[in-house]
C-alpha cells in the first residue's frame, strides 16, 4: 500500500508542479474512513499532515499514530469543543465567531482557519461571504487565526469562489496588519484550480487513497 500512495502521491506533486512550487503547498492526507494502516502508508509515503471529518475517529487514530500532525477538516460542533481543543494542530472549520468563542475557553492558543462558504449552497457550512470580514476581524482578537478555508461549489467552475477566498484574505490581512498564512482551498477533485488561486493547502483523501471504503 506505501508504494501505491507513493505513487498516487508522486502524481499529484506533478500536477501541482506543472502550476505552482509543490515546496509551497502543504497537502492534508485526509484519512476519513480509513485505518490506522492506511495513516501509516501515508506517513510512510513522505506525508506528514494527516486531516479528519469527525473528532472522535480523529482521537482514535491519534493514538496509534503519534507523529502525524493531525488537522480537523470537518464540521466541529460546540458539544465537541472540549475534545477538539488542543488536540489538532490546525482546526480548518470554525464557520462562526461563537465556535472560536467556545475553542478560546477551553484553548486560546489553538490555531484555526474561518471556513467561508463561498460557494453559496445551503449544503456547506462557513460564514456567509457578505458578512467574512466582520468575523475574521473578531476571531482574530480572540483566537491564533491563520487564515482561510473553503469548500469548492458541487458543480460548475470552482475558480471564482477560490478566487474570492483569496481576495478576501488579502483585504483581511491589510486591515488588519496581521498575515493570514494558509488558504486551504482545493480537494481532490478540484485541486489544481485551487493551486492556480492561491491555494497554501490542499486536502485530498481520494486523489492520495483511491476510493473511500464503504
Amino acid at each position: 500500500m506505501i508504494e501505491e500512495v507513493k505513487e498516487r502521491l508522486a502524481l499529484v506533486r506533478d500536477k501541482i508542479a506543472r502550476i505552482r512550487n509543490p515546496h509551497d503547498i502543504v497537502i492534508v492526507a485526509v484519512t476519513k474512513g480509513f485505518g490506522a494502516e492506511t495513516c501509516r502508508a501515508a506517513m510512510a509515503a513522505g506525508l506528514r499532515v494527516l486531516g479528519e471529518n469527525r473528532v472522535h475517529e480523529a482521537v482514535l487514530k491519534m493514538d496509534e499514530v503519534p507523529d502525524a500532525e493531525w488537522h480537523l477538516i470537518g464540521h466541529l460542533q460546540t458539544n465537541k469543543v472540549r475534545q477538539a481543543a488542543g488536540r489538532f494542530a490546525l482546526i480548518h472549520s470554525v464557520d462562526s465567531v461563537r465556535l472560536a468563542t467556545e475553542l478560546a475557553r477551553v484553548e486560546p492558543q489553538q490555531a484555526v482557519l474561518l471556513e467561508v462558504n463561498v460557494a453559496r449552497e445551503p449544503q456547506k457550512h462557513g460564514a456567509d461571504p457578505d458578512r467574512a470580514q466582520e468575523a475574521i476581524t473578531a476571531i482574530a482578537s480572540l483566537i491564533e487565526l491563520r487564515g482561510l478555508m473553503a469548500m469548492g461549489p458541487s458543480q460548475g467552475d470552482p475558480a471564482p469562489a477560490f478566487r474570492e477566498l483569496r481576495q478576501m484574505r488579502d483585504e483581511a490581512e491589510q486591515r488588519l496588519g496581521k498575515s493570514l498564512p494558509v488558504l486551504s482551498m482545493g480537494m481532490s477533485g478540484d485541486f489544481e484550480v485551487a493551486v492556480a488561486e492561491g491555494s497554501t493547502m490542499l486536502r485530498l483523501g481520494q486523489a492520495l487513497f483511491g476510493p473511500r471504503p464503504s
